[in-house]
């Protein structure tokens, strides 16, 4: 497989509740629906195995860096970011790579 991975996780604030947490996953499981670039999304909330985890994950695929990056500063990607990830979010991990 050739291609341009982005993986970002998030441990969310302290009081977030459920209902939160899962409206932050519905609406990032749209997205592949209105960006086009996304050809491969995945994401869900950590399995409560291992102590010390984040609580979410969000793995993208992309055919290369400009579909990356047009997914990235896509106004629906943002528009989710701003309105239901930001206000819940602890902190954030993130790295892209070459496939």
């Amino acid at each position: 497989m050739s291609g341009f991975r982005h993986v970002v996780m998030f441990r969310w604030a302290e009081g977030t509740t459920t209902s939160q947490q899962e409206e932050a996953r519905v609406r990032l499981a749209e997205l592949p629906g209105v960006i086009p670039e996304i050809r491969g999304y995945s994401l869900g909330h950590d399995a409560g195995v291992n102590e010390g985890n984040y609580d979410f994950v969000v793995v993208g695929d992309f055919a290369d860096r400009d579909d990356y990056l047009a997914y990235r500063d896509h106004p629906a990607h943002r528009a989710v970011i701003d309105e239901y990830i930001k206000p819940i979010m602890d902190q954030r991990a993130a790295v892209q790579y070459e496939l």
